[in-house]
This record gives C-alpha cells, structure tokens and sequence, in this order.
C-alpha cells in the first residue's frame, strides 16, 4: 500500500505598507483537517502531526526540502498540520 500525506498549511494574506498581512488561526486549520477526513472515508489515518517550518509562503511551500533561516535576517516559522494516511 502507498503512503500519502496532505499538508493544511495557514494562509497568509498580503499586507500593505501599514499593516502586516494576516496568518490563518491554528483552530481554522483544524477545522479544515476535520472537515477533510469526514469528507475521505476511504482513507485510512496512519497519523497526524503539528510541523513547524520557517518561510514555508517565500520557498516551496510545505514540501520543500532544504528551507533556510538567516543569522541576522528575519525569517518567519509556521504551524501547519500534517496528515499521514492511505488509501483502504
């Protein structure tokens, strides 16, 4: 059986000069991971994960495998959660 794994990541909308863009709340995250295995009852949870990454939304996203953080540049770390599963 192949393993999968799906990422709900936080959204992130742009800000302006003034005003910082806003990141997606923790528990809006998980209701959409809820949501998504009520909706996917062929699939079998093998586990699900808090990861936490930095600048997921100026890389690859969740799935990239080398993210950096700089010694005196800023960089921002994100809670996403991540699900492990396959199909039954």
């Amino acid at each position: 059986m192949k393993i999968e794994v799906i990422d709900f990541v936080p959204e992130k909308t742009k800000g302006s000069f003034f005003k910082s863009g806003e990141v997606q709340k923790f528990e809006t995250i998980l209701e959409e991971v809820n949501d998504w295995i009520e909706k996917n009852s062929n699939v079998d949870i093998m586990n699900i994960e808090t990861v936490v990454l930095p600048n997921i939304h100026e890389e690859e996203g969740s799935f990239d495998t080398e993210l950096f953080t700089g010694g005196e540049t800023h960089s921002q770390w994100y809670q996403l959660i991540r699900v492990w599963y396959r199909m039954k």
